[in-house]
């Protein structure tokens, strides 16, 4: 893991010196702002500093599908001594559970194990200064250590049922355990899958020369996680052109309302001229939702029932910044239905600048989203933006479906309220719930 800190006049200036140092997947943990100093301080205007990210394996990155096999092959290649709480991948298990505590236990064990076997051998190294993966920003040491308070909370009444005489190094073995074995078990509460867990701790074999101490755990992990969530990718526009975005997804997840809320964004809050289109033919109540909307809004509307229509819709709005394109939603067991969504999105020609969201809830299950992400991927290389937030206390999904469909991710709501109740995904907050913060 790679972490530079750059600065500029403008957060966006410094995010693009990160960008082009480190490259477009960089991962920008915090943004802060930097008061000038000198005698001249007073002259001198406020600058803007980011702290950026980067895992070295992680440069070369794969295709969605050859991830996902990369990571089925090294699950399946697993050394012996490694222990994997996941089950066989071809075995479906439909109601899984949090582990039995004799095998959270060993799982603690194994990683404490490991994490404690150089200082049991050797004198415990002299603390380096500012490890690039150890020492957080400024902005996550203020999350992570009211994380830390809260989870030592949650291990105070294990702790105070211990028998007294224990010697230092014990203790702080037990203590260790106890908040490695608490880590796991708060990921497992989330929902996050049992085999994304397993991989986030057995990172934690591998640094057992920094250190086993309760704040080396928890930055490592909680930095582990942002990197994985890897930087969002909202709607981004060119210097000419109209920017064609299309919303796919299954019925009832808020595809309409959803998209209320980012014309709103970029027509009040950025002054861009934008237009909607709807396909959705199906519901009358949709295709009235979004008049409504666009009238709210001073925007332009137009109903289209094939994809030839789409391209003249959009060549007939070309001076538009944005074109936001509201599809039927259906099931993903509807092979038709299907068929007519994946002829919309193709039917541009490569000179226009698309792009397409899938819209998934927060609260569906895991393997009814995965199947979704299934079907949509044979048609379409999509960005994943997730409604619904404000429905549910457990955000392991938005975890587990990033990791399995490999698909960047956008935006997220928690509401109906339009133009509210939205915002870019917000990868630190997301990190913190993960682990039991607020």
């Amino acid at each position: 893991m790679t972490i530079n800190k750059f600065q500029g006049r403008t957060e966006s200036e410094a995010i693009e010196k990160a960008k082009k140092e480190m490259g477009p997947d960089v991962v920008i943990m915090s943004v802060k702002t930097v008061k000038p100093k000198g005698m001249f301080r007073a002259f001198k205007g406020l600058a803007y500093e980011v702290t950026a990210a980067l895992e070295e394996n992680e440069l070369d990155k794969m295709s969605t599908k050859s991830l996902t096999e990369a990571k089925e092959s090294q699950a399946q290649e697993t050394k012996p001594e490694s222990i994997n709480l996941t089950a066989d991948e071809k075995i479906q298990i439909p109601a899984v559970t949090a582990p039995s505590s004799n095998r959270l236990e060993e799982k603690a064990e194994m990683v404490l194990r490991q994490l404690q076997k150089q200082g049991s051998s050797e004198p415990a190294p002299e603390p380096q200064p500012q490890p690039p993966a150890a020492v957080p920003s400024s902005a996550i040491e203020e999350r992570l250590d009211s994380l830390q308070s809260l989870l030592e909370d949650r291990i105070s009444a294990e702790k105070k049922n211990q028998e007294d005489g224990l010697g230092t190094k014990e203790e702080r073995a037990q203590e260790g355990f106890s908040f490695v074995k608490m880590l796991y078990q708060t990921l497992l509460d989330n929902e996050v899958h049992e085999k994304y867990a397993n991989q986030i701790l057995d990172e934690l074999e591998k640094i057992s020369s920094k250190g086993s101490n309760i704040d080396y755990i928890l930055s490592h992990i909680y930095q582990k996680l942002v990197l994985k969530f890897g930087q969002p990718k909202p709607i981004e526009f060119r210097k000419s052109g109209p920017k064609v975005a299309f919303f796919i997804g299954p019925t009832g997840v808020g595809k309409t309302t959803t998209i209320a809320k980012i014309a709103s964004r970029y027509k009040v809050d950025e002054g861009k001229k934008v237009a909607f289109l709807t396909a959705d033919t199906y519901r009358i109540a949709a295709t009235e939702q979004l008049r409504t909307y666009a009238n709210i809004l001073d925007m332009s509307l137009t109903i289209v029932y094939s994809p030839e229509e789409v391209k003249d819709a959009v060549r007939n709005l070309s001076d538009c910044d944005l074109i936001l394109v509201d599809t039927a939603g259906f099931s993903h067991k509807n092979t038709a239905q299907c068929e007519d969504v994946k002829n919309l999105v193709s039917v541009l020609s490569p000179d226009y600048q698309t792009e397409v969201y899938l819209v998934l809830s927060a609260t569906t299950k895991y393997r009814d989203l995965q199947d979704m992400c299934n079907i949509y991927q044979t048609f379409a290389n999509y960005k994943l933006i997730f409604t619904k937030l404000d429905e549910t206390s457990c955000y392991g999904n938005l975890l587990n479906i990033h990791l399995y469909s490999g698909a960047d991710l956008s935006y997220v709501t928690y509401g109906q309220n339009v133009p509210d109740d939205i915002e870019v995904f917000d990868t630190q907050k997301i990190v913190k719930k993960l682990l039991g913060g607020d």
